[in-house]
């Protein structure tokens, strides 16, 4: 049977050996998957060493930020703890009961804060009550209202109201202020109000100009530029998209703004508004030159003299001798302190209660 003939039925049988060898080598090799690509780099040796320049660097810089923090906390501590030293004699002497009382008398060594507290908490809520409108109106027309000429130089005015010194503003109350006040407001309300017996002690004393009222007032113009600024700022942050999504849908401004805004930012407007509170509560020059610095509470009246701790620790520290009176002007300064960590208190548990309340339907 010739070599080439296939029985039916059985498979082809291979080549010969022999014929492999030459139709294998006048065939091309078939490429495998490594030669396709790039070449690749073949790894020489070990990796290269990390480079270290300063290899005690990430531990001084670990030590320095502790060291920050825990001498930030630790001035804190002694601050507490000297005015608690120094108001000794006074909290021995009057212990609470100096919270409410109203004596302030140096000759006599009788001593109490009620009359100082009062003042302080009635000029800066005071402030606060005319600043925080006016703050908000002006964030809201440089941020939504206002032309883009008139934005950036409006907006650096009051900013600079900031670096006016608290002396200039305390003369200017005291010679300028004061006067007008006195001649257009206090006068025309003590004729309005006489004979109403709960109003009319509101307005009673004689109309130099001088009072609570006064000093809330030029407070309110000092801390206008903080915390217009920072309602700017936080309002800006405020991404656009939502605010526009908010007008194409028909909303006005007001709806943009106490819908959108104010919800997204009510973080930083609170914290403004605190950063105010706590430069009117610690605001001394500008308050001693229009209160007036007396030291009783025998009246209620905005337009009579009062006093604050602040201004009564300016009158009175430098010429108080060691004793008691000294530890009282130091427990007022605790007091102080004391009144400045609740109003922050109060701040994050409101700012915890609006996180609470956030996605929940009104």
């Amino acid at each position: 049977m010739p070599a080439s003939t296939v029985r039916p039925g059985l498979p082809a049988r291979a080549a010969p050996d022999r014929m492999e060898a030459p139709v294998a080598a006048t065939l091309p090799a078939s490429p495998s998957l490594s030669d396709t690509g790039p070449p690749q780099a073949q790894p020489a040796g070990r990796p290269p060493a990390r480079r270290q320049t300063l290899p005690w660097g990430d531990a001084l810089f670990s030590f320095l930020a502790h060291g920050a923090a825990w001498l930030t906390l630790a001035m804190l501590v002694g601050i507490i703890g000297s005015l608690v030293v120094g108001a000794a004699p006074a909290i021995r002497e009057y212990g609470l009961s100096f919270l409410w009382r109203s004596e302030w008398d140096p000759v006599q060594d009788h001593y109490g804060g009620l009359a100082m507290i009062y003042g302080t908490l009635a000029t800066s809520f005071i402030a606060l009550a005319i600043a925080v409108p006016v703050s908000f109106g002006i964030a809201l027309f440089l941020t939504e209202l206002s032309p883009s000429w008139l934005k950036r130089p409006l907006g650096i005015a009051i900013e600079l109201l900031a670096a006016v010194p608290s002396i200039v503003y305390g003369m200017w109350g005291l010679m300028v202020f004061g006067p007008i006040l006195a001649t257009y407001v206090q006068q025309p309300l003590q004729k309005l109000l006489s004979g109403v017996p709960a109003l009319a002690s509101l307005v009673s004393g004689p109309p130099v100009g001088i009072g609570v009222l006064s000093a809330g007032i030029i407070l309110a113009i000092m801390i206008i530029p903080f915390i217009a600024a920072v309602m700017r700022d936080v309002f800006e942050v405020t991404p656009p998209m939502l605010k526009e999504s908010a007008y194409g849908l028909g909303a006005t401004t007001w709806e943009v703004v106490s819908r959108i805004v104010l919800p997204f930012t009510k973080t930083g407007v609170v914290g403004g508004i605190m950063l105010g509170l706590g430069r009117a509560l610690g605001e001394t020059m500008a308050v001693t030159f229009v209160i007036g610095n007396e030291s009783n509470l025998d009246h209620l009246s905005l337009f009579q003299a009062a006093n604050s701790i602040t201004s009564v620790l300016a009158n009175e520290f430098a010429e108080a001798g060691e004793g008691l009176h000294q530890a009282s002007l130091i427990y007022l300064g605790l007091v102080l302190f004391f009144i400045t960590f609740v109003v922050l208190a109060c701040s994050k548990v409101l700012l915890a209660r609006l996180k609470r309340a956030e996605g929940t339907r009104t």
